[in-house]
């Protein structure tokens, strides 16, 4: 690979300036990152009551969409543009203008990979944090807030962690794959989310936080295997080549995921009636995965199990924190995102070693408390306390200001809220059955006389011009 790079497709093989492998394994990863997204989709409608279902899978599909386009529009060149100060990145690459191989954002890899890798990252962030306002959010204004939210939160947080001109860069934080701008951005962002849009409506439920089953465990376990398959890409990807750092990160985030799996569900042993719960497994797996993103690329593989076992017991207890606080997060995303982000944040400060980014040739650290370099716990906890700070109040305010403009309030009505989201929002289910109100279009021409309900869809219209006025709802 050449010292200098080029974006001139004219009079440069732009291809062999970087190393084929290391395009390879990121593009595949961001691919991985991809599949987490539905994962994630999977695990909160699982979570959900039924008649919320589909509208989980359906943020989760909106996310990636959404996001995509916000990424491209503007969401890159204010996270990664150079011509910036330390708190935002400029509109050099507004709509991806000059984005192709230069490789002005990590050196040794194409500007235009690693726009596809951290889009992702994006991506998962936003879809986590629409977790917070489940069951009870309006499905239009969620696109206008999150739209808002990916540019005036996620954007400026990615960018002072991984940003080498931002300013926690600058400080000497570590964040391996995202402890801060996606864990604990999107799970202090939930928390914003569900305190403004307040508890879920529940006439038995006065006081108190209502509490409900899952409503399918095998959706649950199905997200948790796309997420735990997908964070192999979450987090070996972040090394941003090809090199033994990020294979080594690979090896962390299993034993990190299974050690957190066993502990949350051996704790739920003695906390839930001496049953070995399947939901405790799942989220022991994912609190295991949150706790070691930041640190998979710099702490030596026999700490990924208590830092694993650690995150889980954080994470279980965290839970009973909606309680204390009154606020009706639903899905756990405070409780796993950003508290499990919190504590892989604080462990990367103690248990990181200079020897393991060191595999990565040509990466210097200092190292934590491993390496007695004990100021880093400090620059740690700024870091965590500056993006939770800043998700917070930030997500509050926005969702102030949109619950004063009619159209954009953000919570069902009571009446949307009984009949369920799916119902209300988006007419579809993710089970139909008999005994279920379906609601169909409004028809612009009458039915024949004769014609039954549930054949509506199989009688021809009656052709009779003066129908056209007559409005039906077939039930």
């Amino acid at each position: 690979m050449s010292d200098t790079t080029s974006n001139d497709v004219w009079t440069t093989n732009l291809s062999a300036q970087y190393d084929g492998a290391g395009m390879v394994w990121v593009m595949v990863s961001g691919a991985l990152v991809w599949i987490m997204i539905p994962g994630v989709g999977l695990l909160y409608s699982g979570m959900s009551r039924k008649k919320h279902a589909l509208s989980l899978l359906w943020a989760s599909m909106m996310a990636i969409c959404l996001i995509s386009f916000q990424w491209y529009f503007w969401g890159y060149t204010l996270t990664f543009g150079k011509a910036h100060s330390q708190f935002l990145g400029s509109m050099q690459h507004f709509c991806l203008m000059g984005v192709l191989g230069k490789d002005d954002a990590l050196a040794g890899l194409p500007d235009i990979v690693f726009c596809f890798f951290q889009g992702m990252f994006a991506m998962i962030t936003g879809c986590i944090m629409l977790g917070g306002a489940c069951e009870r959010a309006r499905l239009g204004p969620m696109m206008v807030f999150l739209f808002i939210w990916i540019t005036i939160v996620y954007c400026p947080a990615a960018m002072w962690t991984w940003n080498g001109d931002g300013w926690l860069a600058q400080l000497g934080a570590y964040d391996f794959a995202g402890g801060g701008p996606v864990h604990q951005a999107s799970g202090f962002g939930a928390l914003a989310y569900a305190f403004v849009c307040g508890k879920r409506r529940d006439p038995l439920t006065s006081k108190g936080i209502p509490k409900y089953k899952p409503h399918s465990v095998t959706s649950v376990v199905l997200g948790t295997v796309f997420l735990w398959f997908g964070w192999f890409g979450f987090n070996g990807g972040s090394a941003g080549d090809a090199s033994l750092r990020g294979f080594y990160a690979n090896v962390n985030t299993n034993l990190a995921a299974a050690c957190g799996g066993l502990t949350w569900m051996f704790l739920d042993w003695f906390r839930c009636g001496h049953k070995w719960t399947t939901i405790g497994l799942c989220s022991g797996a994912v609190a295991g995965l949150v706790g070691i993103t930041p640190a998979a690329g710099f702490v030596p593989v026999y700490f990924a199990p208590p830092i694993g076992a650690i995150t889980a017991v954080c994470c279980n207890y965290a839970v009973d924190l909606k309680v204390i606080m009154k606020i009706d997060d639903g899905m756990d995303v405070f409780a796993l995102h950003g508290i499990g982000g919190f504590v892989g944040s604080f462990l990367t400060g103690l248990f990181s070693a200079d020897y393991i980014a060191a595999s990565d040739y040509g990466v210097v650290i200092e190292g934590g408390w491993l390496n007695h370099h004990y100021r880093q716990l400090g620059l740690q906890l700024a870091a965590c306390v500056s993006i939770d700070a800043w998700s917070f109040v930030v997500t509050t305010i926005i969702l102030l200001i949109m619950n004063q403009i009619p159209f954009l309030k953000i919570r069902l009505s009571e009446e949307e809220e009984d009949l369920g989201t799916d119902a209300t929002q988006i007419g579809e289910f993710t089970y139909q059955e008999s005994n279920m109100y379906i609601p169909e279009p409004v028809r612009s021409k009458a039915l024949p006389q004769n014609a039954h309900s549930e054949d509506a869809n199989a009688v021809p219209m009656a052709d009779d011009s003066t129908s056209t006025e007559k409005h039906d709802n077939i039930v």
